[in-house]
């Protein structure tokens, strides 16, 4: 958890981001890989697939914050790419996606930590929400749209994950923590064998 704290806005920032990425990863806690590909919900979203979707994000994301310029296409395989990245081929293993997500995050959040939230971008274009061309901003706004996709994909984690086996993802991070079990919480203990345990 990102606690209470007087902190200046970038580290804020970066608070925030990776308390969701914690979520995010902390929601395949105690899985089969099986279970990490289940859909129980009306979408065709598993914990694996959003996993997966952010995970594919995070080094075009990175490379934006340290000033790279970075291409989003979307002719036939730039759509076919994106929409391939919200769910688990059979090649695919949650394990070896938790791997690269953490690497990916590392890199993530060092380059976050390092932009200026004041420094000079460009906005992609974004076909689904009817933006077809590439706009200035600042880095606060992409770190802002970052936290908000961030933080909607780990409550779609957290529902899926409270269907498949009742386990809320904010206990699941307070017991991967090490958190002690009190009046509101009692800690999950994954079976071996599962992810993450």
């Amino acid at each position: 958890m990102y606690a209470p704290a007087r902190d200046n806005e970038i580290t804020g920032f970066v608070g925030y981001l990776d308390q969701q990425l914690d979520h995010l990863r902390a929601a395949l806690y105690g899985l089969t890989e099986e279970q990490a590909r289940l859909t129980p919900c009306r979408s065709v979203l598993s914990v694996g697939g959003v996993l997966k979707h952010i995970a594919h994000s995070l080094p075009a994301a990175a490379a934006r914050l340290r000033g790279e310029s970075v291409d989003r296409v979307f002719d036939e395989a730039g759509f076919a790419e994106y929409m391939g990245s919200f769910a688990l081929t059979d090649d695919e293993t949650a394990a070896g996606l938790i791997e690269r997500f953490d690497a990916d995050r590392a890199a993530f959040i060092a380059a976050a930590r390092g932009c200026d939230p004041d420094g000079d971008s460009m906005e992609l274009p974004a076909p689904w929400a009817g933006i077809l061309d590439s706009r200035p901003i600042k880095n606060r706004y992409y770190l802002g749209h970052l936290l908000e996709e961030f933080a909607r994909h780990a409550g779609h984690a957290d529902i899926i994950r409270e269907q498949i086996d009742g386990q809320s993802v904010p206990g699941l991070v307070l017991s991967l923590s090490g958190a002690p079990a009190n009046d509101f919480f009692t800690p999950y203990r994954a079976e071996s064998g599962t992810l993450l345990a």
